[in-house]
């Protein structure tokens, strides 16, 4: 079940009734996990059992770390979490990647192996759930948190239907302390909830895949040799796309957890208004970044060991955090470049400690980083290094067999939103969405919301799966 669809829409509708009867709160929760399990398994039912494996290891492992005293004993109840999780997403996502590049190795050594062929769905959502569920145990383990008191609250933390499947990437100490007292939304969280609903929805169908997605498709999954301006109108459009349907599809999942009384935090705020590449990633699905340095950067050593370890530890958190995205080397490369960004920042910012740059030069520094940024894109969105070669040859006017193959109005189309995302972005980088709509009159933004809603209603297609879902 996707956020933009009808179905979705009717079942949305029968959740908040059923929240808002006089129900018992346990009973309300009772409610939203059989909502939550519904939700997910209108793809695949038989993949609700992984849900429930997932959620049974880690209760009763996270148990188990509290009454343990030995160190030892503590250890082994985390690394059953850490293998069990970690197998599981290994096998489903990465299990055909390994087997794939297994027999290439065999063949680089003149060893003829032929892989077994296996027909490996990925269950949706389950690089979501998983670091979601191994926060919880690690937390415990590392002492930094205290289990839930009932296996209906930790189960509906795992399950909650907003963030299930693409998050936001919730921490257990950021929801399940809402499940223990009754919530119901306000008035006004009602309506601001409904109008996440709609930016989010907005974002996704009309803008992302009406508007920008075909430029996107017309380059990166044709035959033809893109030119200079074709390429760089398709990356630009990939990227206006990629954050229009991620965060489109954030913003929806927050404000359905307002219509029912539940906080989420923030996934994105204004990343293509970022200065530097540290500053993008504490913009850019900030729950996966803080998510990554936390449990992999800081581990590994951080900041603590001397330049050389923060380098590696740079490196190794951006080129895993790659791979998380996909089983593919080009998301691998995608990630390596962000962390040569990050460690190239770093090296260049202790080189001009005392340089303080203008206002000029910031928006200069902006738009390299934007450039920077559009560049690894190709790598995230090409299928193969050969189809990311040719996007590059393209967007350096080096292409010798290049012939135009955008329609104008695709090129002006993809010009006038993109560039509407970044001013926006640069408008909006130091404040916050609820602060600047509080400043807007009332009768704007009811005109604004009624405008979106009917776009939605317009653009309605096939419902198309966010990108994210295959992740």
């Amino acid at each position: 079940m996707v956020f933009n669809s009808l179905t979705f829409m009717v079942f949305f509708a029968l959740v908040l009734a059923l929240h808002a009867m006089p129900f018992k709160w346990t009973t309300k929760k009772i409610n939203l996990l059989i909502a939550s399990y519904l939700f997910y398994a209108a793809w695949n039912p038989p993949f609700i059992i992984l849900l429930w494996l997932s959620t049974i290891v880690d209760w009763y492992a996270a148990q188990k770390l509290v009454r343990a005293e030995k160190p030892l004993e503590r250890k082994v109840w985390m690394l059953l979490s850490v293998i069990v999780n970690l197998g599981m997403l290994a096998y489903f996502k990465y299990g055909t990647f390994m087997l794939e590049n297994f027999s290439a190795l065999m063949a680089g050594i003149g060893v003829s192996y032929q892989a077994p062929a296996f027909d490996i769905i990925l269950p949706v959502g389950i690089s979501f759930y998983t670091f979601a569920t191994l926060s919880y145990t690690l937390d415990i383990y590392l002492r930094r948190a205290e289990p839930a008191k009932n296996f209906l609250d930790y189960a509906l933390f795992v399950t909650f239907f907003p963030h299930l499947v693409a998050g936001p990437i919730m921490r257990p100490t950021e929801l399940v302390p809402q499940f223990v007292e009754p919530r119901k939304a306000s008035a006004d969280m009602l309506r601001f909830g409904l109008a996440l609903m709609t930016l989010g929805l907005f974002q996704k169908v009309v803008l992302a895949d009406s508007f920008l997605a075909p430029a996107a498709e017309m380059i990166y999954d044709g035959s033809s040799v893109p030119g200079l301006l074709d390429s760089w109108i398709a990356t630009l459009a990939f990227s206006g796309q990629i954050f229009c349907d991620f965060a489109g599809y954030s913003t929806t999942a927050i404000g359905a957890a307002m219509c029912l009384g539940f906080a989420m935090p923030d996934n994105f705020r204004f990343p293509y208004a970022a200065i530097g590449f540290s500053d993008f990633w504490r913009r850019w699905h900030i729950t996966l970044s803080s998510w990554l340095r936390d449990y992999l950067y800081i581990p590994l050593g951080g900041n603590r060991h001397g330049e050389a370890r923060t380098y590696l530890a740079l490196m190794v958190t951006m080129l895993l955090g790659g791979l998380w995205h996909g089983a593919s080397w080009t998301f691998v490369v995608w990630g390596g470049l962000h962390g040569f960004y990050l460690a190239a920042e770093r090296i260049i910012r202790s080189r001009f400690s005392g340089y303080r740059p203008g206002p000029f030069a910031l928006v200069l520094f902006g738009l390299l980083t934007y450039f920077l940024i559009n560049i690894s894109w190709v790598f995230f969105r090409a299928d193969s290094f050969g189809k990311a070669w040719i996007i590059l040859n393209g967007m350096f006017g080096i292409n010798a067999k290049a012939e135009p193959i955008l329609p104008t109005m695709h090129v002006a189309m993809v010009m006038l939103i993109v560039s509407g995302i970044v001013f926006s972005h640069w408008q909006m980088r130091q404040q916050t969405l609820e602060s600047f709509l509080a400043r807007v009159p009332a009768f704007v933004l009811s005109s604004v919301w009624a405008l979106m809603a009917f776009a939605v209603v317009i653009a309605q297609g096939d419902g198309n799966a966010f990108i994210y879902f295959q992740f």
